[in-house]
């Protein structure tokens, strides 16, 4: 399709996409794992496919392994209304997979095979569709861009690219998400210059605790929130697991917002659909409480399932859970 030839998108998001497997029983080892589900997962993808299963149109830019399950991810993409005209192959890596142990409520070890470097850490300056970037109404990139090259450069380019968004009413969005696991030796103090130049352009800046701290300094929420300010964000999202979310923008409005009580099945979507679902509000124009209740939400349905991709929640399961109802326990086909 020739450049242009599209309406601008609601949210591109940029960053990572792999294969998450995960057990099909909870409270159960690796080591005894005998069944396990497939999904689509990574960060940049499951806020992507949060986001489209709200209405918002949405794409995806990244990239897999020339393989079978990097044709799996197309085919998820697309089949959750996702974009994936920019979803690339290349040719000597392979797409990356994800295992998880579920040990509810709060214990869910991760292990990464994304070596020997995953092909999402490939993304080029030069192959970037700039007017497509510029153009979204939403940016949402992330802290694991800035772990390797090319991506970190890319990643900084897109940004850059957004220069000015601001008063076009438009919002760029860097989701500090930070795996020491990707950074070698797990040093925050190699990761802070690139987070730095990253929210230098960024108009919102979203995180948890331990990821405020590596990219501020600081871990008392307020105390974070008000560092992401100064650094160049024009609102600051701290998550806070069990005591809820604080937001804070630069204007002096705060929001914090109590967690949904949620019996927990795996919360490794949670935060990614608190982020598809930060995107709609923000797109809708809400208000900032009312924006984070609905992510607060969002997340709050996907860790009561199983999967993140395809557990993300539709619009009236929502605004089941925000008017006070049980929150939905089944996920909707993909």
């Amino acid at each position: 399709m020739p450049p242009n030839s599209y309406e601008p998108y609601d949210l591109i998001a940029m960053g990572r996409i792999g294969v998450d497997l995960y057990p099909l029983r909870a409270g159960v080892p690796l080591a005894r794992v005998e069944t396990f589900g497939r999904f689509l997962g990574g960060s940049a993808a499951n806020v992507a496919v949060a986001a489209a299963r709200l209405g918002r149109r949405t794409a995806l830019v990244t990239r897999t392994g020339n393989d079978p399950f990097g044709d799996y991810l197309h085919q998820q993409l697309r089949e959750f209304g996702v974009d994936d005209r920019w979803v690339t192959g290349v040719a000597d890596l392979p797409t990356p997979v994800t295992f998880c142990e579920i040990f509810p409520p709060d214990d869910f070890p991760l292990y990464f095979y994304r070596r020997p470097k995953a092909p999402d850490l490939e993304l080029r300056t030069e192959e970037l569709d700039l007017d497509a970037i510029r153009a979204a109404r939403i940016f949402w990139t992330t802290g694991t861009g800035l772990c390797e090259e090319p991506s970190r450069s890319t990643t900084l380019a897109a940004l850059e690219a957004r220069g000015g968004t601001h008063d076009a009413g438009r919002v760029t969005v860097f989701d500090l998400d930070w795996r020491p696991m990707f950074w070698g030796d797990g040093d925050p103090g190699r990761a802070r210059p690139y987070y730095a130049e990253a929210l230098r352009r960024a108009t919102v800046a979203v995180g948890n605790l331990d990821e405020c701290e590596v990219a501020t300094g600081e871990r008392e929420p307020h105390a974070a929130a008000r560092a992401l300010l100064d650094a160049g964000a024009e609102l600051a999202v701290v998550k806070q697991g069990p005591k809820g979310v604080l937001a804070m923008d630069r204007a002096g409005t705060t929001a914090e917002v109590p967690p949904v009580p949620v019996e927990v099945l795996n919360g490794l979507g949670a935060g990614d659909a608190f982020g598809g679902a930060l995107c709609h509000g923000l797109l809708a124009g809400r208000d900032l409480e009312h924006t984070m209740r609905y992510a607060n939400a969002a997340g709050a349905i996907v860790a009561s399932r199983l999967a993140c991709s395809s557990a993300m929640p539709r619009p009236a399961e929502v605004e089941q859970v925000l008017a006070g109802g049980p929150v939905p326990a089944q996920e909707p086909a993909a």
